[in-house]
Parts: structure tokens; sequence; C-alpha cells
């Protein structure tokens, strides 16, 4: 009879070896054994391949490139968006434009309502952090993102909610500036004095170092003349613009008027002038202002005139200053002097003791006077 071998249990180093074999033999290839050269070659053709054919992998083509040409115009500002009007924030840099028509707001709401917005708005977006402010602001196209919130408010709210936008990627606010004039020299006829006022608003906010620099770039396609005059008109509304309640009505030619006079250390006449008009009701329109500042005027250009013009003789001679003529200087202090103009007449008083009360009490005596027939 034959002797029974007797089975013994492997050892964990055993098992261990026989664990290692088995993965290093099925590994890769489903337990199927090693994978030969022509499978491996194979495989990875197929990956390599597409499921699509040759038109749809020229479409998937395009769409990409159109993807891309979508995404670089959008970053551009090239792309014309509809945004929600609750999402712009129309006061976000000071506007340029002080005074707006009414005749000329209703015939824009009428050509919206009609035809629609035929030119979309400018924007940026917003860099503020705070979540409840809005989204964008506005760079131009001022005019007509108010006839629009106009026809909102009249359709209460049911229309008219959103607006056509561009949205500008703007890497400074001087940027923002310069497009909102740029359109608004082109689109609009802004008068020298809000210009001006635009300049010196837009240094005030930081957004250039001075309003020489504001001036330069503002309105760097404007003639050096042109600047020079901005420059004036910006000095006017520094030194007045507080207590001018029509100074966009001022013709050119006032205002470098007014200007001169401030430059000859009058601004606190003409100041005073203004504020005394405010009180009396005297300034109520752009007539009643240029009344109040142009006797200041008057005085400065008479004291700058020429004795005589050139190559003409004098036909008298002048009146001494010490004996009443042209200057009458009073024990009180105060100087009263006298000139004329191919306009007429003027008085000026000058002395420590002349202010707005005593000069509204000076015309009142003379318009007492000559009232009497």
């Amino acid at each position: 009879m034959a002797k029974r071998k007797r089975l013994e249990a492997p050892s964990a180093d055993a098992l261990k070896d026989i664990e290692d074999g088995f993965a290093r033999e099925t590994s890769g290839n489903g337990g199927l054994g090693p994978m030969p050269p022509i499978a491996q070659i194979a495989g990875e053709a197929a990956a390599g391949s597409s499921a699509f054919g040759p038109e749809e992998r020229l479409k998937a083509a395009r769409d990409s490139t159109d993807a891309e040409r979508y995404r670089k115009a959008l970053a551009e500002g090239l792309i014309v968006e509809e945004i929600r009007i609750a999402d712009i924030h129309s006061e976000a840099l000071a506007r340029d434009r002080v005074n707006v028509d009414a005749e000329e707001m209703e015939e824009l709401k009428a050509s919206i309502r009609a035809h629609g917005l035929r030119l979309p708005i400018e924007v940026y977006p917003n860099p503020q952090g705070d979540p409840d402010s809005p989204r964008y602001g506005l760079i131009s196209g001022w005019r007509r993102l108010m006839a629009v919130r106009a026809l909102m408010v009249e359709a209460r709210g049911e229309a008219y909610t959103r607006i056509k936008a561009i949205v500008r990627v703007q890497s400074a606010s001087a940027e923002a500036y310069v497009a909102m004039v740029e359109e608004n020299e082109i689109r609009s006829d802004l008068s020298q004095y809000e210009r001006g006022r635009i300049a010196v608003m837009a240094a005030g906010q930081g957004a250039f170092g001075s309003v020489e620099e504001a001036v330069s770039a503002l309105f760097h396609a404007g003639s050096k003349a042109k600047r020079s005059k901005i420059r004036a008109f910006a000095e006017l509304h520094e030194e007045l613009g507080d207590l001018l309640s029509h100074a966009h009505e001022l013709s050119e030619r006032q205002g470098l008027r007014i200007v001169a006079a401030i430059r000859a250390g009058l601004t606190t006449e003409l100041r005073r002038a203004l504020e005394a008009g405010q009180i009396s009701g005297d300034a109520s329109d752009a007539g009643g202002e240029w009344a109040l500042l142009e006797p200041v005027v008057l005085g400065v250009e008479a004291l700058e005139k020429p004795s005589k013009a050139p190559g003409r003789p004098r036909n008298k001679p002048m009146p001494s200053a010490e004996s009443g003529g042209a200057v009458v200087r009073l024990a009180s202090g105060i100087s009263m002097m006298h000139a004329t103009d191919q306009r007429g007449h003027s008085i000026r008083f000058e002395g420590e003791s002349v202010n707005a009360e005593l000069v509204e009490a000076l015309m009142q005596e003379i318009e007492r006077f000559l009232s009497v027939k």
C-alpha cells in the first residue's frame, strides 16, 4: 500500500510570493496574460481617434474658434449687452453736463418709445465690493439712461427695465472721464463753463493730479487756444461755482471778462455781489446774475483801459485824482472812481467799510434820485 503524503498549509512568506506573481501576470489586460505588441498599437490608435466624423470635427473646431473670438470681444468691450437699469450707477463719475433741456428730453423719449434705443450706452464694472451697490458705473449716455428710466417710471416698471449697453474694461477712472468727455464733445454742444467744471471735478475726485493735467487729457484734441479758455472757465468754477446758478448760460466773452476780474484780485467783490443778489432775488436768471457781476467787471476794465488810444492826441487833460475828477477820496476812507466807455458810465467804490449792505443802500438812493422827474 502506497504511503499517503501529508499536506501542510503554506507559510505567510509563501502566500505573499504567490500573490505577487499573480499580480505581475494579470496587470493591464484584465487577467488575460501579457498583452501582445499588436494589441498595444491598436489600443493606442483607438484612444487617439474621435467618434465624430469629418463634418462634426470641423464644426467643433469652428465653434471653438467662435467662442474664443466672443470671449476676446467681450473682454475688449465690443459686445452689446442688455443689462438691468437698476444695476447702473448713473453718478459714478461726475457728469460734465450741467443742464438738460426738457424739450430735448421729451423728443428723446418719444424716439425711444417709437424706435427703441438705437445707440447703446457705455458702462464699466463697478469695482466696489459692496454687494448692494450697483454692478456698473456709467461712462457715457447719461441722457439716454435718464430717458429710459423716465419711460420705466411711466410704465410702472413693467417695461424699459433693461437697456442696451457696452461694458468697457477701464484700467483707471481717468480713461472713463476721457471717454465720457469725448462722447459728449461729439454729440452735444457743451458750454465752456461745463468743460471747465468737469476738469475741476475730475481732478477733485483724484482721476488727475491737477486741473491743468485734467484739461490737457480730457481735451487733448482741442487747440491750444481752446484749452486755454477751458482752464479760464475752470478757474471761474473754482472761485464762483458755488454761487453761480446759471453759469452754463454765460457767453464765452462774459466768462472771460469775469475771469479777468478774478485774476485782478476782485474775487471777494464778485462773491459779495452774487450773495447780495441771492438775498434780494436779483439772481433768479442768467441776465440777473450777469447784471450783478458786470459793474465789478467794468470797474476792472476801466482801470486797465489805457488813458488814450495809440496815435491819437488827448482832447483834454485828465482831471487830478485829488481834485475830485476821476477818483474821489472821502474822509471815511472810501474811494469813488468814475469810468466811461462806449456803453455808458460806471462808478466804483473801494475801501475797508465797503460791503454788500452799503452798496445796496447806495443803489437805493441812486434809484430814488433817478426816479424823481
